[in-house]
């Protein structure tokens, strides 16, 4: 059993997984540790849905892949990423980027190989449980504070799973097809989707699963005032 400091540090992204379903039983019991994540007014505003049906989740990747490849950017609930890139956040971006495609040998200019390793999001990396967590679209008209809770919510799923051994990876991709989402899910009228979390068993044979992309020092993202 790890710590949540051992957790953080030993946690990354993976993108490939075992075709092997974690149990309802392990996914109850990451779900109800994250219930404990706290929220303004205590509000709990997460709307989870925790799909472990693989025609389902077919379902749902083959029309976020179907509208992409009809040329839409984006269906989505909220605005992921930021509308106008600026430094350092936009080098972080590319260099990440960068240090994946390197690492599996993909050339810039190879669009075809640079598209499949996009549409593998929406194949879950081959993992057969994803989390969908939406809120209420009331909760976030006009206002931002849900969205910083339901990111503590996604921070303890994650955690709760690595102390486990499920890998996990957040997926803002699926952020930006959140209406696609809601739509083949058939969840409720008043709901947006806000992201999802894979998890899974990863396949420790897959390269993609080496990548770990540097954090900034300290000293780059923090101001201690003594």
């Amino acid at each position: 059993m790890s710590s949540v400091q051992e957790a953080l540090k030993n946690r990354s992204s993976k993108r490939a997984y075992l075709d092997k379903t974690v149990p309802k039983k392990t996914i109850e019991k990451i779900l109800l540790a994250a219930q404990n994540t706290p929220s303004g007014a205590n509000m709990q505003p997460w709307v989870t849905y925790a799909v472990s049906d693989k025609a389902t989740l077919k379902k749902v990747g083959d029309a976020i892949i179907e509208t992409m490849n009809s040329g839409v950017e984006n269906d989505q609930f909220i605005q992921y990423y930021p509308l106008k890139w600026v430094n350092p956040y936009k080098k972080r971006r590319i260099v990440t980027g960068a240090g994946l495609y390197k690492l599996m040998g993909v050339d810039r200019k190879d669009n075809e190989t640079r598209i499949k390793m996009w549409h593998d999001n929406f194949r879950w990396f081959g993992a057969s449980n994803v989390i969908f967590v939406f809120t209420h679209k009331a909760n976030i008209d006009g206002a931002q504070g849900v969205l910083l809770d339901c990111g503590a919510y996604m921070q303890s799923i994650m955690l709760a799973a690595q102390e486990l051994g499920i890998s996990s990876c957040p997926q803002g991709s699926t952020t930006e097809f959140g209406r696609i989402v809601a739509r083949e899910l058939g969840v409720s009228d008043n709901l947006a989707l806000l992201y999802s979390v894979v998890l899974g068993y990863e396949d420790k044979d897959a390269k993609i699963n080496s990548y770990q992309p540097e954090r900034v020092a300290l000293d780059e993202s923090v101001t201690f005032i003594d």
